[in-house]
């Protein structure tokens, strides 16, 4: 392999926000890539899941833009229609006393959908959906990627970047990069289970979202308060890290009944209908700060929110960190 100039393909695994980030900085530069993912869909945990009539953010709940970099973007995605200000009204519960938290931070979600400034993003990027790269390999004409769906492909690549959760990056790299395995094998990521709650009309209950404190949930929303979205009145249920994690393995029908007794007792009534859905890796506790990681020799590296903060703005930024290490070579 060729370890004397700028690699000229790039394949990135993973269509996150990561991802898309690492990928669209390479091509301004001039760099040719190409962007593989195991979902229909580019997002990562950017998703909404759309049902009969209605649909509910079931990730990344909103996010905030500190950087000054990362502002200007979200400006860019908010003049595209892709995103929005959500002024939710805002409460805390900790079993006991409600209060409202006091913070100055403007919270964004995509429009109309969390998915959206993925899909924008993704539109002028050569993206293969529905491919699990299971292998690599070095072959002496450049890296070889294995897909569970075709296997082995011809094309090769001059590197390799994995915006993927660290337990998904672990096997990729152990083989082929003892020293990144090292890395994603040092963080620790925790599940979590949502129910998407539907109702037949609005409920008035006096909030938006609820940091809750006490019990199994930490978190509940009114998705349908949300710039641009449509269709049936929907709430997000999150259950807490912990909780989840204790019960990762229970099935849908044992959770959701634990939750919505959990929502009745912020007020929340019995639902019209509901989806529960289990994220297995949804965070990383506690979130490493590399930003990113890249082994100059192999030219392979790893990027996410796990590796710089655990956010939307993390994993954005360092995507065009893990860029910027690759431009360098």
């Amino acid at each position: 392999m060729n370890m004397t100039k700028t690699p000229s393909h790039v394949a990135i695994i993973g269509a996150g926000m990561a991802g898309l980030s690492c990928a669209l900085t390479l091509q301004a530069a001039g760099v040719q890539v190409s962007v593989f993912d195991k979902s229909r869909g580019p997002s990562g945990r950017m998703s909404t899941r759309r049902g009969d009539g209605w649909q509910c953010d079931h990730g990344a709940q909103y996010f905030t833009a500190r950087h000054p970099d990362f502002r200007d973007e979200v400006e860019r995605w908010v003049r595209a229609g892709v995103a929005g200000l959500w002024q939710p009204r805002l409460r805390s519960y900790d079993g006991k006393q409600w209060s409202t938290p006091q913070s100055a931070l403007e919270r964004f979600v995509g429009t109309p959908r969390m998915t959206s400034p993925a899909a924008w993003l993704a539109a002028d990027l050569p993206l293969t959906l529905q491919t699990t790269i299971t292998q690599l390999q070095q072959q002496p004409d450049g890296w070889e990627l294995t897909s569970a769906e075709n296997g082995p492909m011809p094309q090769r690549f001059d590197a390799v970047v994995l915006a993927v959760p660290s337990v998904q990056a672990t096997p990729l790299v152990q083989p082929v990069a003892p020293g990144l395995a090292s890395v994603s094998a040092s963080a620790v990521m925790r599940g979590n289970w949502t129910l998407m709650v539907q109702f037949d009309a609005p409920l008035a209950l006096g909030f938006d979202g609820v940091f809750v404190n006490h019990g199994p949930l930490s978190w509940v929303a009114r998705d349908s308060s949300k710039p641009g979205r449509t269709g049936a009145e929907t709430w997000l249920l999150h259950a807490s890290p912990d909780w989840s994690e204790a019960h990762i393995e229970d099935t849908p029908e044992a959770v959701a009944p634990v939750l919505l007794q959990a929502f009745a007792a912020l007020g929340g009534p019995a639902p019209a209908s509901y989806t529960a859905h289990r994220w297995r890796y949804a965070d990383t506790s506690p979130p490493l700060s590399m930003g990113c990681a890249w082994d100059s020799v192999a030219r392979i590296g790893l990027c996410g929110d796990w590796l710089n903060g655990g956010k939307v703005e993390g994993a954005w930024l360092g995507g065009r960190a893990m860029a910027q290490r690759v431009l360098q070579e």
